[in-house]
């Protein structure tokens, strides 16, 4: 199968974030992020949720299409606390197993490595040694005012691996977001960054650069046996500090073309053509974004905030968290997925062929100046429509119920 490559040093800037993910939205998150990877291993292998949660910019538009804010620090510790409850409960037959998490649960991060390394086999002490390694590069080598708080550690029972962990920056209210992948570490101690980019704040204490070798010689002697494994490419990804999502912030090209296939009055014959037959238009504008997912290449996570037009944000921004088209979305998905485990694959090619008209469309589609306006205007007015929640409460009808169309 073709492999896509998400390189595997990089990084997110983040606006720092405080609260607790509602249960209504918790217990979703888990359903469809599950089915998400699952889907994935199914098309793609296990490999390729490693190089996809090790890139920052599918990482967020991951978090996207779950419904979580779509700038936040949050999404790291939210997203990942999902896939870990949906996926270690299936760990023997998924093959994936994660472990670590937020402040205590980082700390259980070795000892959960031995366990699975006990069941299959592994080197539990080299899985434990790397782990350390990466916390201590993006902590202590680099000393640029963020401190990790958090750190999950994604390995599959052949041994390889991703580490996403966040540090903290009180000082500024912003978080970092780190990512590894084993696949492209090369040394864990000498020059693993090609280019770190940020505001910058000053000197900052770097022993992984070169011209530290006096500096770092007795450190090196205690981590250089075996370097197993770092790192051939660094990406930025720098989100806003304003909390609404605005037009600036997403490709308007690919979101139009994702609308009109949903929507279009013109392109409504698709569904039966992509045996959907019974998806509302509302869902299918949903299963687009989540099969682009699944199955698009890296250069279209470019900006994740495009992808809360899936299932909107818990805090409102674009627009209320649609709870029965979120639903339906995890319904579809878990039962294509199924079916193809019994050998069809109808429902997963139609899936993905959803992904594929939307790129299509998008070569023609030429987004008008009001398009993203009137795409959050209707989504907010016909959020109750579709039990759309927020934080704050469950949506209510606009006192004008008039339609709102997107494309006349």
């Amino acid at each position: 199968m073709p492999k896509l490559y998400f390189d595997s040093r990089r990084y997110a800037d983040l606006p720092l974030h405080y609260g607790k993910v509602p249960v209504w939205l918790a217990e979703r998150m888990r359903s469809l992020g599950g089915a998400i990877v699952e889907a994935i291993i199914l098309e793609h292998g296990k490999s390729a949720v490693l190089s996809r949660l090790s890139d920052p910019f599918w990482f967020q538009a991951f978090g996207c299409v779950l419904g979580m804010d779509w700038h936040s620090s949050g999404i790291t510790t939210s997203v990942m606390g999902a896939l870990k409850g949906a996926v270690n409960p299936r760990s023997n037959e998924l093959g994936i197993y994660i472990a670590g998490g937020k402040g205590k649960h980082s700390r259980e991060t070795p000892n959960e490595l031995l366990r699975f390394s006990d069941k299959t086999g592994l080197d539990g002490n080299e899985l434990v040694r790397s782990s350390r390694l990466t916390a201590k590069v993006d902590n202590n080598t680099i000393q640029d005012g963020f401190q990790i708080y958090m750190h999950s550690f994604v390995v599959t029972n052949e041994g390889e691996w991703a580490v996403i962990q966040q540090g903290m920056d009180d000082s500024s209210g912003m978080a970092r977001r780190y990512h590894w992948h084993s696949e492209k570490v090369q040394s864990f101690i000498e020059t693993p960054h090609s280019f770190i980019y940020g505001k910058n704040q000053g000197e900052i204490l770097n022993l992984t650069d070169k011209k530290a070798e006096s500096a770092k010689s007795g450190i090196l002697d205690l981590v250089a046996e075996k370097p197993s494994l770092v790192i051939s490419e660094v990406q930025k990804l720098i989100l806003p500090s304003h909390h609404d999502l605005r037009a600036e912030d997403v490709n308007l090209k690919r979101l139009g073309s994702v609308l009109a296939v949903a929507h279009d009055k013109g392109l409504r014959d698709f569904e039966s053509l992509l045996l959907l037959e019974g998806v509302g238009p509302r869902t299918v504008q949903s299963l687009a974004l989540v099969s682009e997912i699944i199955h698009g290449t890296p250069s279209r996570f470019s900006d994740p905030g495009r992808f809360s037009f899936a299932h909107g944000g818990k805090d409102g921004h674009p627009f209320p968290v649609p709870t029965t088209v979120y639903d339906d979305t995890i319904q579809v998905l878990q039962s294509a997925v199924e079916k193809a485990k019994l050998g069809n694959s109808d429902r997963t090619q139609a899936l993905k062929n959803l992904h594929l008209v939307a790129k299509i469309v998008e070569e023609q589609f030429i987004p008008n100046e009001d398009l993203f306006e009137k795409a959050i205007e209707r989504e907010r007015a016909e959020s109750y429509k579709y039990g759309g929640r927020t934080i704050y409460g469950k949506a209510q009808p606009p006192k004008d119920n008039g339609q709102l169309s997107l494309f006349d």
